[in-house]
């Protein structure tokens, strides 16, 4: 799993959205966005990655990452395997998924993750 990512628990992720963490796992249920188990209570934690901070700072999660998190899963990754691709450095563009994503590069992203299938 990569270590280069900024880990954010449940509570913590709900934090930054503003936000009650019952809404988090709600998230997680509807697979909006995914998390790993990490550290000593083997704990749930979310990339703080899928976060965007928008006009006024308000902050939300990246509008196009449930539908590529849908595209990656269809592709049978799983919730390790998809925050992994997310997160490497991809020669096709330039840079990792997620920071295409952030960048508004759906479809290089999306083509990106078609050839996984």
């Amino acid at each position: 799993m990569s270590e280069s990512l900024n880990w954010l628990s449940v509570p913590e992720f709900a934090d930054a959205l503003s936000v009650e963490p019952a809404q988090v796992r709600d998230m997680l249920r509807q697979r909006d966005i995914v998390a790993v188990r990490r550290g000593e209570n083997n704990a749930l934690h979310i990339p703080a990655e899928f976060l965007i901070y928008t006009e006024g700072s308000r902050t939300r999660v990246i509008p196009t990452l449930p539908g590529t998190l849908t595209q990656l899963s269809d592709a049978r990754l799983t919730d390790d395997e998809m925050i992994e691709w997310l997160s490497t450095d991809l020669d096709e563009l330039g840079t990792t998924p997620l920071d295409a994503l952030r960048e508004g590069k759906r479809a290089p992203v999306r083509r990106a993750a078609q050839s996984l299938g």
